[in-house]
């Protein structure tokens, strides 16, 4: 278990761009400033740690760079998550 996921998803802009690439994803990095009223250099740093962390992909569209969650990172999160069910309650499950 990579734990600097949850450290990249610590921040409130980050897990909003986490939560928002879940609903949309190939979403330009410059979608992301006006949605959370920060500036585009502060919008590349919280990508930048999300993309270190291993959370999110990247690929190019012509000039612009569009993000995705990495389907792998998102699994071993919701798998973590579920070990945090308490046992009685996964079995009556």
């Amino acid at each position: 278990m990579k734990w600097s996921y949850f450290k990249a998803l610590g921040h409130p802009v980050r897990l909003g761009i986490a939560l928002r690439l879940a609903e949309e994803p190939e979403t330009c990095a410059c979608d992301f400033a006006a949605v959370f009223a920060v500036s585009q250099p502060t919008i590349s740093q919280h990508l930048k740690v999300l993309r270190d962390a291993g959370l999110v992909m990247t690929r190019r569209r012509g000039t612009q760079i569009c993000y995705s969650l990495d389907p792998a990172a998102v699994r071993e999160l919701a798998a973590v998550v579920a070990a945090l069910k308490p046992r009685r309650a996964r079995l009556a499950s």
